[in-house]
């Protein structure tokens, strides 16, 4: 099955020549496979940064975002500090992931080549920020955290 045409083109500088270029692994994929371009070895509830080897050049009216691998979540625990983290579009330096291990008692390891992140590229909006006396109502009003209920479902 070939590969779909790109909705849109980003300039990608590889700063490592022998790492992969980023890559969605299956069709209709959202993330775009980041790696570590070094070997790091995470302690338990450690974390640190790692480069990818990867530069990018956004058109304006775009950013990219850094979300956690799932897999990885889920089976070591290993997840990213700033998630998503964000690319803006005037960026031109390497994209570094800073990782954390939230597990309470196993380091992780982690190879020159291991996919370590996802990047979502996404159009984002610039807003013009209106000083008003006071904002419109709406049905959720000033409700905040835990406002819907909490964590189970309405009918349980």
């Amino acid at each position: 099955m070939a590969a779909p045409d790109p909705d849109l083109e980003v300039l990608l500088l590889m700063l490592d020549d022998d790492l992969p270029v980023p890559v969605y692994s299956h069709p209709g994929d959202a993330g775009a496979d980041l790696v570590t371009r070094i070997d790091v070895v995470i302690p338990p509830h450690g974390r640190v940064t790692v480069p990818t080897g990867v530069a990018i050049a956004l058109p304006d009216g775009y950013a990219a975002f850094v979300h956690p691998r799932s897999g990885l979540a889920r089976k070591h625990g290993l997840t990213i500090v700033n998630a998503p983290g964000t690319v803006d579009a005037g960026y031109r330096g390497e994209i570094q992931v800073t990782l954390l291990n939230t597990d309470p008692a196993e380091e992780l390891a982690l190879h020159r080549g291991d996919r370590i992140a996802q990047l979502v590229v996404q159009r984002v909006e610039r807003a013009a920020f209106v000083r008003t006396a006071e904002l419109p109502g709406s049905p959720r009003g000033e409700g905040g955290f835990g406002s819907s209920g909490g964590w189970r479902s309405a009918g349980g």
